[in-house]
């Protein structure tokens, strides 16, 4: 029975949105279309166990050929395959011990197609390790909960987080947004997003924690909402932070996404700044996640 193109491309596959997952149908991506992304994005026991077996596999392959060849290599006692796949990985490898060597044309010509994968696999392996370590990545840590209590008598929303790693991110800069389910005038629902304003959205040297702050405002999409409201309409935020690693010499990003239900009402964060027995501003990250009854 033939498949409609409808059927052939309707793999599911799973989008992940913070905690949210989504389930996506239709589109159809084969994994060597997007192999350098997928090597990026992968973890490091997929993509190292992913390069292992690569490594196994190619060397198996070009030991079958010399198996197959009659003594193309010297100094293989037996012809065992075993210790024609030793010296495929001596060859793809360009170590070449020296013990066993090509022995005839056909042996040359086999070593000669391996060597140059070797040298092209291991160029691509040595850009792709290099390129997964020098992506940058901003370590920030991001309050569990968002809060919404008054400050300066107005009603707002606050967020904060702080750099892990206490060095300068110069420049940086934070935007707030909402996402929420409305219904159109058509009955037609769909899921909306929002800028919220935020009093300031600049930091000129990022170096240990910033919270931002939204005033809750007849503009606000938040106004008059309470809990129930954010879960009817399945409200979540999503903060997103840039700002240049003057250390790394690097752009870096950092996201976090809240869920409704991650909202307090009525808290406020614990502080965590005070003073040292010496007089030095001291930072307790200790109870940065903390929040108190406003």
């Amino acid at each position: 029975m033939v498949k409609s193109p409808n059927e052939r491309t309707s793999k599911a596959r799973i989008v992940r949105f913070g905690d949210r997952e989504i389930i996506t149908e239709g589109l159809h991506l084969t994994f060597w279309a997007d192999i350098s992304h997928r090597c990026l994005t992968a973890s490091w026991p997929a993509f190292i166990g992913g390069a292992a077996l690569i490594f196994i596999a190619f060397n198996a392959v070009f030991a079958f050929f010399y198996w197959i060849g009659n003594q193309p290599i010297s100094n293989v006692p037996g012809g065992a395959y075993i210790d024609y796949l030793y010296f495929s990985i001596e060859t793809l490898s360009t170590a070449g011990y020296g013990d066993m060597h090509p022995d005839t044309h056909y042996g040359h010509l086999v070593a000669t197609v391996e060597l140059f994968t070797g040298i092209f696999s291991m160029s691509l392996m040595t850009g792709l390790i290099f390129a997964r370590f020098s992506r940058p990545n901003a370590r920030l840590l991001f309050a569990q909960h968002p809060v919404i209590s008054n400050n300066e008598g107005k009603p707002t929303l606050m967020a904060r987080f702080a750099n892990e790693r206490n060095a300068i991110i110069s420049n940086a800069t934070a935007r707030l947004w909402l996402f929420k389910n409305i219904v159109s005038l058509e009955g037609v629902s769909f899921r909306r997003f929002y800028e919220l304003p935020l009093e300031r959205n600049e930091h000129p040297a990022l170096a240990l924690s910033w919270t931002l702050y939204h005033v809750i405002d007849e503009q606000s999409p938040l106004y008059g909402l309470d809990a129930d409201d954010l879960e009817a309409s399945n409200v979540s935020l999503a903060v997103v932070v840039s700002g240049y690693d003057v250390v790394a010499a690097q752009t870096v990003h950092a996201r976090k996404t809240y869920d409704h239900s991650d909202i307090r009402f009525g808290h406020r964060y614990a502080d965590i700044l005070g003073t040292s027995e010496d007089g030095r501003l001291r930072i307790d990250y200790g109870r940065f996640h903390d929040t108190l009854q406003a």
